[in-house]
């Protein structure tokens, strides 16, 4: 696993349950928005503090980047920085780690 691509999709334990039966994780949100926002390791602290600060029950979905190649665009936010966004459902096999951020390794 440390040589794939791995971009980061933080969700609530909640809507990965919702799907935990599916052979896609697909949240609500990409509905309203039209992708899936995704982060890089070296963006993953400051999504976290950003958007993240103060939820409880979070995880962070380690995503192979190579299983998802037809359907990231990296796009730039409003900041400038350039993000991964998913266009689409994500397969279950691009999914290499489920972690919780209590947990986490990586904050």
């Amino acid at each position: 696993m440390e040589n794939e691509p791995l971009i980061f999709h933080v969700t609530s334990v909640q809507e990965w349950e919702n799907c935990l039966k599916e052979s896609h994780y697909f949240p609500a949100a990409f509905l309203k928005e039209g992708f899936i926002h995704c982060c890089k390791r070296s963006q993953l602290s400051g999504v976290l503090d950003r958007y993240f600060r103060g939820k409880n029950e979070l995880l962070i979905l380690h995503l192979n980047a190579d299983k998802l190649k037809n359907t990231i665009r990296y796009e730039a936010s409003a900041g400038g920085a350039f993000f991964p966004h998913i266009y689409g459902r994500i397969p279950k096999p691009a999914v290499v780690k489920v972690e919780n951020i209590e947990n986490s390794s990586i904050t």
